[in-house]
Parts: C-alpha cells; sequence; structure tokens
C-alpha cells in the first residue's frame, strides 16, 4: 500500500529529526557520563540513576536530586526543588504548543512533552514554519538513550574508578553549568550581573550562621525564587512592538 503525502512527511522529519539530535546525543552522554559518577557517589547503582534519567531526562534537576539524596533530604523538599528548577520547561512547552502542526492531535503534544529539553527545545523552534511532532521524536529517539546511556555507564565505571578519578571527574558537571551560563552572561550585563548576584548571595548562605543551617535544597528553592522574582520585577524583558 502506498504511503499517504502525510506519512511520507513524517518520515522525512522523523529522520531529519534524528539527523540533528547525533550532535545532542553525544553532549548528551559526555555529561550524563559525569552525572552517574555523581549518582555513584551518592550511593546510587546504575539502575536506579539510569531509571533516573529516562524519567527526568534533565541535568539541572538531577544533578540536584542526586545532590540532595546523597545529602539525604526529604522526599518533598526533592519533589518541590526539582520542580522549582524544571519550571523552566513549563515556558517552553507553552512555546513549543504553539510551533506545533495545528492539524494534529492533541496527544502528540503529550508525547513531545517528554522531549522537551533546552537542546532539543532550540532545534524544533528553529525549523521553519510549524514543526512536524515527528521531528522531535526523531531527536528524542537519538538524544534520550545518549543521555540514559552515559548515565549508566558513569554509574557503572564510578564504582569501580579510584576515588581520586572520581571526584576529579565529578568536576566536569560544574563546567555544564559554566558553558550554560556564561555565554549568554558575556551578552547582556544584567544575566552578568544576576549570575554575580546568585553566586554572592549563595556564598552568604553558606557562611552565616543562622542561614547555613538551612538544608541545601531549599536554599536553592529561596535563592531561585527570590532572585529571579527581583530580576523580573527590576528588569522587566520588554516586549518587541511591532508595526500595525
Amino acid at each position: 500500500m502506498m504511503q499517504t503525502m502525510e506519512q511520507q512527511n513524517d518520515k522525512i522529519s522523523f529522520f531529519k529529526g534524528m539527523r540533528d539530535g547525533v550532535p545532542i546525543a553525544l553532549g548528551y552522554f559526555a555529561v550524563a557520563f559525569t552525572l552517574g559518577i555523581t549518582a555513584g557517589k551518592a550511593g546510587m547503582n546504575a539502575l536506579q540513576s539510569s531509571l533516573m534519567s529516562a524519567l527526568m531526562l534533565a541535568s539541572a534537576g538531577e544533578f540536584a536530586a542526586i545532590s540532595m539524596i546523597g545529602s539525604g533530604a526529604g522526599v518533598m523538599e526533592m519533589i518541590v526543588t526539582t520542580v522549582v528548577i524544571n519550571m523552566r520547561y513549563l515556558l517552553m512547552s507553552s512555546a513549543l504548543s504553539q510551533k506545533v502542526q495545528p492539524n494534529r492531535p492533541f496527544l502528540h503534544r503529550i508525547f513531545m512533552s517528554y522531549a522537551v529539553t533546552d537542546e532539543i527545545f532550540g532545534i524544533s523552534m528553529t525549523v521553519p514554519g510549524k514543526l512536524n511532532p515527528f521531528y522531535q521524536y526523531g531527536a528524542a529517539s537519538v538524544a534520550a538513550p545518549g543521555w540514559v546511556l552515559g548515565t549508566f555507564l558513569g554509574t557503572m565505571v564510578g564504582m569501580i574508578l579510584p576515588a581520586p578519578v572520581m571526584s576529579a571527574m565529578s568536576v566536569a558537571i560544574y563546567g555544564m553549568f559554566l558553558a550554560v551560563v556564561i555565554p549568554p552572561a558575556r551578552k547582556d550585563k544584567i544575566i552578568a550581573a544576576v549570575v554575580v548576584v546568585s553566586m554572592s548571595v549563595s556564598l552568604l548562605f553558606q557562611s552565616i550562621p543562622g542561614l547555613k543551617n538551612i538544608s541545601s535544597g531549599f536554599q536553592i528553592i529561596l535563592l531561585t525564587v527570590l532572585i529571579s522574582a527581583a530580576a523580573a520585577i527590576l528588569f522587566p524583558v520588554q516586549e518587541e512592538q511591532h508595526a500595525s
């Protein structure tokens, strides 16, 4: 039976997504490998860390959760922290839903929500015209396994590597955050100022007697909410004025 035009377009979009997802998968593997080492240090086994990566698919959220697992934080604390850290995905999903081809069933939006990561969102939003859901499926079919496999191998290798090597490799996760923060901070002085303020206030939380007793999870929640709210009030993003 001959394929319909829509099926052919879906197939083409899927393979385009796979092609564009390969570089993302390679980057995910490298970062997830370090994440897996961190998970192993926190007492998680390869199955647990891999399952977390498969279900969450969020580097910052996973790293925060793993850090709190290692420090013995409570379940509710971990849930609230990961929700706050991953809240940006709500905005990404809202933007992406407006770009999806309007004739597609709503079920596609549910499936697409699994793979709304920073990188996959980025390449999906740059697709000319309306977005075929199968493009994102293709990208996710390559990128997500790279993330999960990296986590699995990182945890497995972390269990057999000497402690000094594990400690040295776990520093790489901070390099990922620097790679995310530095480029926009160099382009925008306001972002740079917010980063400096965040680091300074975080240092105060670690130094002042009353504040340093607050658990690391709730420190993340307080700093994220307070600093982002202050920045939004003091430096609101101006909407572009379009000529009528």
